[in-house]
């Protein structure tokens, strides 16, 4: 096992692999910007390196140069940043480090959209219809457009975090939709190429979590329902899915799990999949790295990732096979992001007072803490919230009790759209689907910067 691993994140993720790594012995290093000083994980860590300026979390070289200089012998890159970025990988690999993930090989092959899709019909998985745009002139595209129908998807071929994804009704926005989503392609991704995608509505988006190791094993630990999403960004996640019968379960796991083993893949991943209302569904996209849902996955099978990150990273096999895995009971994670709960605008700002909930089967992964400065330069989200039950129902009640528990001052979160939520017939009932939002007729009322006094309007 490692002595030593540099953790290549911050926030919340950075504090649960530093978390994983105490539990085993081994020691962690920090990095962070200098704004990010009074961060919890670089409190917690052995040791931590100030990189410099905000966006220093993607200079390469510095971090590289860091995790040589403490003798670390791996890199964590948890998710976001640079977690899924080849080069990152490949500068690990290049300077006798272990990158904890995949190589940089398999990073680029599913980083690429169009790639991954050719991977998926490759494997036999069924995949969306679309076409790869790149270098065709506009009239064909707008030919080839009819031909899919709208509505329809342009997206990012390296896109990720819902950023890249334009929705198109109608022909004439298709040119419009294509030069926005290029330069949005373009400002995230480093990379213009995007490509058309039938638009499916009233789906669900379930996505299966795999574990593989060096040694051709690769196994699935169950599927996550990730629905309820706003600007293609999750807010809620849950499992099981309330929509998926045994049998179309143990289809989407081994359609995951063939493909993973077919690509070589090593580590933790995510297979995401649409699912329309008759069964059928789509291979989207793979996610070479740990999601920020994984910890429903862990209270449901009772596995913990980010361990067995570290495990087969540092050359282990598998502690388990897929004859072990049992998923049982219910668990469910709220996102808990700092933004204005009437515009979703960010809100960061000086935390005065927090009160976490507690009781049996209620886990709070964050990095805030009284008297943290919730910094406006990074993303919006602070806290997850999970639950596990042995029902649905017992874990929405859970959850439920969990919010009323939570309490934030100083700045806006969207703790009190997750109580509506809860209470919401259409997630009572698991009918939620990826396009299900603004149905849901949420509208605050009254804003404090405190979470317990946002009221919120009936349905």
């Amino acid at each position: 096992m490692f002595n030593k691993v540099l953790i290549a994140n911050r926030g919340e993720i950075a504090v649960r692999v530093i978390r994983a790594c105490r539990e085993m012995g081994i020691k962690t290093v920090a990095i962070y910007s200098d704004v990010d000083k009074d961060s919890l994980h670089v409190q917690k860590a052995d040791e931590a390196y100030c990189l410099g300026e905000v966006l220093s979390y993607m200079h390469i070289d510095k971090i590289v140069q860091i995790a040589k200089r403490t003798r670390c012998e791996a890199v964590h890159p948890g998710y976001g940043f640079l977690a899924e970025v080849p080069e990152f990988a490949q500068a690990c690999e290049q300077s006798g480090l272990t990158f904890i993930g995949p190589d940089s090989r398999v990073i680029r092959l599913m980083g690429n959209k169009v790639h991954a899709r050719k991977a998926a019909i490759e494997a036999s998985l069924p995949v969306i219809p679309g076409y790869n745009i790149d270098y065709m002139r506009l009239d064909d595209i707008e030919a080839i457009a009819e031909e899919v129908g709208f509505p329809l998807l342009v997206k990012a071929a390296s896109g990720g975090g819902g950023k890249g994804i334009n929705k198109v009704y109608a022909r004439e926005k298709l040119r419009d939709a294509i030069f926005d989503a290029r330069e949005q392609a373009v400002t995230y991704f480093k990379d213009e190429v995007v490509y058309l995608e039938k638009y499916l509505e009233h789906t669900r988006h379930i996505e299966i979590q795999i574990m593989a190791d060096n040694y051709g094993n690769v196994v699935s630990l169950g599927e996550r329902d990730c629905s309820l999403q706003r600007r293609n960004q999750k807010l809620i996640e849950e499992s099981p899915s309330p929509f998926l019968d045994e049998q179309l379960r143990q289809k989407m796991a081994r359609s995951a799990v063939n493909l993973a083993w077919q690509i070589g893949y090593r580590g933790a991943g995510t297979m995401e999949f649409l699912v329309e209302p008759d069964g059928s569904y789509y291979f989207v996209e793979m996610n070479t790295r740990i999601q920020v849902e994984h910890p429903v996955t862990e209270m449901t099978t009772g596995i913990d990732i980010v361990k067995t990150q570290l495990m087969v990273a540092a050359g282990l096999p598998l502690p388990f096979t897929p004859r072990d895995i049992h998923p049982r009971g219910w668990a469910i994670e709220c996102r808990i992001n700092a933004e204005r709960p009437d515009t979703f605008f960010p809100s960061p700002g000086h935390i005065s007072e927090v009160i976490f909930p507690q009781g049996p089967w209620v886990r709070v992964d964050t990095f805030i803490y009284p008297g943290y400065d919730v910094k406006p330069f990074y993303d919006s989200l602070i806290a997850k919230l999970i639950v596990w039950a042995p029902t649905r129902q017992e874990a929405i009640c859970r959850m439920k009790a969990a919010l009323n528990e939570f309490h934030i001052e100083g700045i806006y979160t969207n703790l009190d759209f997750h109580r509506f939520v809860m209470d919401h017939p259409l997630f009572t009932h698991g009918a939620i689907t990826t396009d299900c939002l603004p149905r849901l007729g949420y509208k605050p009322l009254k804003l404090s910067k405190g979470s317990k006094r946002i009221f919120i309007s009936p349905v």
